[in-house]
């Protein structure tokens, strides 16, 4: 049979696409070929990958449900759109995907763990975590045929354990033994009989053993002998002891056991290795790995104050409440004074205030001065440890500030409990794998099936081959220096993103549309190439792949690319190309000439020297890094690069920046290891900008985050209108009481929860999304209420406070940052990384800098096209010209060759990164020899 195939069948089609700034588009998208959608930030990418194709993919999905399914989903809006053609079934790999569950990993969300939880518990050999010799397993027919071989003619108790190491009187337990017909008892070592009442002392820990019978191991007693053992192994819980002449006690079990010292294992089961369950979770840290302990140095941080003056940080200065009052009365009981300082005062009595004492003193009573009470004090630690569970979000942040997170001490940081982690394949534990790192975990792997016994390959033939089947696809999208004990929520979108495509990829699916947002984020240009390959080989499978992207080798390997523009927001919504790269080379847009060479970053006439001073950090040894030495010249511009996973973040984020935050902001955060830094005073603050949210509600937003609503606020408090009202600041608040909209609350939004299902904001009824109520919105200046204001794009407000020069310089500066297309009200829910990260730049940028300030950028490049990084650039610049200090995390080499110096890290990722191999101009770095990203500087320099 001919199968026909018509155009519908080869494009997705579509018609009238009206989505936010989206400009009537008709468009064709070829089918089964990988397609890159490209344009200016806000150019309306999103909205035609996102909010119009999936969204009408998800909407006919659930459409699919039945009436009654459907009657608990509820309905999914329609997407401004007149038709879609040629519609697959639609997967979004998005970066906003990223759980903040601290237990949800990369081995979880891979599968991976999943599948060695299941080999470990088949597979496994266990161990004694007392002696460390293999544990045992023996049937009824073994234990009797041990007995005779071992215990031939000998006198033997036959004991059945049922209880081992318990405070009790254990009166039931010894009427109900009494009761079975038993007439004697073993009692911590001690054998005596059975009589009515009888207890032991409550308060001491007991083993206690039925006496099953008294046997003389013949042969002509072995049915006997045989059901006495039987009985024992049934009242003992699969577990007995033999006790011999001598008095020596022999174990055997039906289930794991040490033949030594009678420790038993439960029977392994795939939840015995899961940090999820009971079964398995570390019972000190609950499986987290890590715990949160309140330590003496952070209740005392400066041991030279006295009590009086804040010495005990949670408490502050004195005040005439009741604990000062408790404290004065210890300390007078002891003869110390609450004035001296915290140093001078005996170990003893602070060690009394931190932990609490018995000892009973007289204290003023608050409520009836002059009369005398008596009390224990309960000591700040305890106290403190008291609110850390199940009290209000608030006092449990404030808790927070005093406490250290270490490596759980019973677990190591394995997460698991002791007796998992002493089930072990080729001599390693499961927490040993999940800490290596991917490449390592798939070496570690390759050649198993060697080191097993042939039982063992029986049972892991199959698991083997899905867990290294997912390794394979993880190594395959440049992911190899990650671990899969590392927490899903400490991931970049990107790295997030690509473990879902890995996942995807492994599913196999045929006929399916996947649309991803940047998959290219946090990705050096060595592994840019693997990731191509992994969504051509989605693509080969015959599947439609459609990526949101800005990356120049990604267009130049598609089939076909659509540019949207020419501006952004109102601007924007056009299609500007659309074509196959090579006949996007040859036309003359603004993307095309950045990838035909017309257009491009100009390289710097000169590099900045700097003023002559640095910061040197020497011997970090933070997770990957091999004690290296930094330097970062003061007054130039910056670039931290390297493979993903060579340890740049560790670097930055975890050990210098919170070295700098204690320096200048007393931060409680504890920097990564190191031995010493220098050149700190030439700086006096520092600002970290990076790509978390703004706000985690609705609520959040540009203009509150910059701080110019409160700007506009006194504004619209100063018109004629407003005074003759006697409104305030308040009254044009959307989050207190009175102006605001009171049945959304102010939020312009209600929530609908959808249950299994992301909850949904649909605007409110009432107010029609305008946040606040008709009084206050009659209230307007220049024409506009306040909500007019919120609903403008930055571009549009520059115009309008184009006479207000306070509320101008700080929405200027979101404009300068190519963010004029956001809007000033847009939910912070909204934003992307990259423009949550660009709103904080500006708010940093608005305020006046004194010339001495240390500026962190981490990939400030996420999600802008190639004339958005100039106009960041500009602004970047803006700043270092001042005497500030800018570093930047970046892979971009569009960033990375302006910069004036160049910090670069590897050789690879993960435990073959951790080193700095160079640290030099651009043009140094670009010759050096060893330098993944001086190989490909070296082509942008040339070009």
């Amino acid at each position: 049979m001919t199968q026909l195939s018509s155009s519908k069948e080869e494009f997705i089609e579509i018609f009238g696409a009206r989505e936010h700034n989206l400009k009537n588009l008709d468009l064709r998208i070829p089918r089964n070929k990988l397609v890159v959608i490209t344009g200016l930030s806000g150019s309306g990418k999103s909205s035609l990958a996102f909010d119009t194709i999936y969204a009408e993919g998800q909407r006919r999905y659930m459409e699919s449900f039945s009436a009654y399914a459907r009657s608990f989903l509820g309905g999914l809006e329609r997407p401004e759109v007149d038709k879609i053609n040629g519609l697959s079934p639609v997967i979004a790999i998005e970066q906003k995907t990223t759980s903040r569950n601290p237990r949800s990993t990369v081995g979880t969300v891979t599968e991976i763990y999943d599948f060695m939880r299941l080999l470990f518990a088949r597979a496994g050999i266990a161990y004694s975590y007392k002696t460390g010799k293999k544990m045992i397993r023996q049937t009824e027919d073994q234990i009797v045929e041990l007995l005779f071989s071992n215990f031939a003619g000998k006198k033997l108790y036959v004991l059945a354990p049922v209880v081992k190491g318990r405070k009790g009187h254990y009166r039931e337990l010894f009427e109900q033994v009494r009761k079975m017909g038993f007439s004697k008892i073993r009692v911590d070592g001690v054998v005596m009989d059975l009589v009515p009442k009888m207890q032991v002392d409550r308060y001491k820990i007991h083993d206690i053993e039925i006496v099953i019978d008294r046997i003389i191991a013949d042969e002509e007693d072995r049915f006997r002998i045989s059901q006495s053992l039987k009985s024992a192994l049934q009242h003992g819980k699969g577990v007995m002891m033999i006790r011999d002449e001598e008095g020596e006690i022999h174990h055997f079990s039906k289930y794991l056991m040490d033949p030594e010292t009678g420790l038993s294992y439960d029977e392994p089961a795939p939840n015995t290795f899961s940090f999820n369950s009971p079964y398995g979770a570390c019972p000190k840290c609950n499986g987290l790995g890590h715990i949160d302990e309140i330590r003496k140095e952070n209740i005392i941080p400066d041991p030279k104050l006295s009590i009086t003056r804040g010495g005990i940080a949670p408490l502050g200065e004195y005040r005439d409440i009741w604990i000062f009052k408790k404290i004065d009365a210890i300390l007078k009981h002891y003869k110390c004074s609450i004035s001296t300082p915290i140093e001078k005062l005996p170990e003893k009595v602070v060690d009394i205030l931190l932990h609490g004492d018995k000892v009973e003193v007289a204290v003023d009573s608050v409520k009836h001065p002059g009369t005398k009470w008596h009390t224990t004090f309960e000591g700040i630690i305890n106290f403190l440890e008291k609110y850390q569970e199940g009290s209000s979000d608030k006092i449990r942040d404030w808790v927070q500030e005093f406490t250290t997170t270490q490596v759980c001490p019973e677990c190591d940081g394995y997460r698991l409990k002791k007796e998992s982690l002493h089930i072990k394949i080729d001599d390693t534990h499961i927490g040993q794998l999940a800490q290596m790192d991917i490449r390592s975990l798939g070496e570690w792997f390759e050649n198993l099936e060697d080191r097993l016994d042939d039982k063992q390959k029986i049972i892991a033939e199959e698991v083997l081959k899905e867990i290294k089947k997912r390794i394979g696809f993880l190594l395959d999208i440049g992911l190899n220096y990650l671990t899969l004990d590392r927490p899903l929520r400490t991931l970049s979108g990107g790295e997030a993103q690509r473990i879902r495509l890995a996942t995807q990829i492994g599913t196999q699916l045929v006929g399916v549309l996947y649309i991803l947002d940047e998959p290219s984020i946090g990705l050096h240009q060595r592994d840019n190439a693997k990731l191509i390959q992994a969504l051509q080989s989605l693509r080969d499978l015959g599947n439609s792949v459609i990526v949101v992207e800005h990356d120049k080798d990604m267009m130049l390997a598609s089939d076909y690319v659509l540019d949207l523009g020419p501006g952004a927001g109102r601007h924007g919504g056009h299609v500007v190309a659309a074509g196959s790269p090579k006949e996007i080379l040859e036309l003359n847009g603004v993307t095309a000439n950045y990838l035909n060479g017309s257009l491009g970053m100009k390289i710097p006439e000169k590099r900045r020297k700097g003023k002559g001073k640095s910061i040197k950090l020497s011997g970090a040894g933070g997770n990957n890094l091999k004690n290296v030495n930094l330097e970062v010249p003061l007054g130039t511009l910056t670039c931290v690069t390297g493979v993903s996973g060579s340890g740049k973040s560790t670097l930055i984020h975890e050990t210098l920046y919170p070295i700098l935050n204690q320096k200048f902001y007393r931060s409680k955060k504890d920097p990564m290891p190191y031995e010493k830094v220098s050149g700190l005073e030439a700086l006096d603050k520092v600002i970290e900008v990076d790509q978390s949210p703004i706000g985690r509600t609705p609520r959040s937003n540009p203009a509150t985050y910059t701080g110019v609503f409160s700007d506009i606020r006194t504004l619209f408090t100063e018109l004629p209108e407003a005074k003759i009202r006697g409104y305030k600041p308040g009254r044009f608040s959307f989050n207190v009481k009175g102006g605001r909209c009171e049945d959304c609350e102010g939020a312009g939004m209600k929530l609908i929860e959808m249950d299994f299902l992301p909850d949904v904001h649909i605007p409110c009824e009432t107010c029609k999304g305008k946040r606040y109520n008709r009084e206050t919105l009659e209230v307007r200046f220049k024409g506009k209420s306040i909500s007019d204001v919120l609903d403008m794009t930055v571009e549009q407000a520059v115009e309008f406070f184009e006479n207000q020069p306070k509320i101008l310089r700080k929405i200027k500066t979101l404009n300068d940052v190519g963010l004029g297309y956001i809007t000033l009200g847009q939910h912070a829910t909204t934003l992307s990384g990259g423009e949550a990260q660009r709103v904080k730049l500006a708010t940093e940028l608005s305020k006046k800098d004194t010339g001495k300030t240390f500026y962190i950028l981490d990939e400030p490049t996420t999600g802008l096209h190639f004339q958005d990084i100039e106009l960041l650039m500009l602004v970047v610049n803006r700043l270092v010209d001042k005497g500030n200090t800018v570093l930047i995390i970046e892979h971009n080499l569009d960033i990375v060759k302006m910069a004036d110096y160049i910090i670069d890290l590897g050789l690879e990722g993960g435990n073959l990164g951790g080193n700095i191999i160079i640290q030099d101009t651009p043009e140094k770095v670009a010759k050096h020899p060893k330098s993944h990203t001086g190989k490909f500087l070296k082509l942008e320099l040339e070009a």
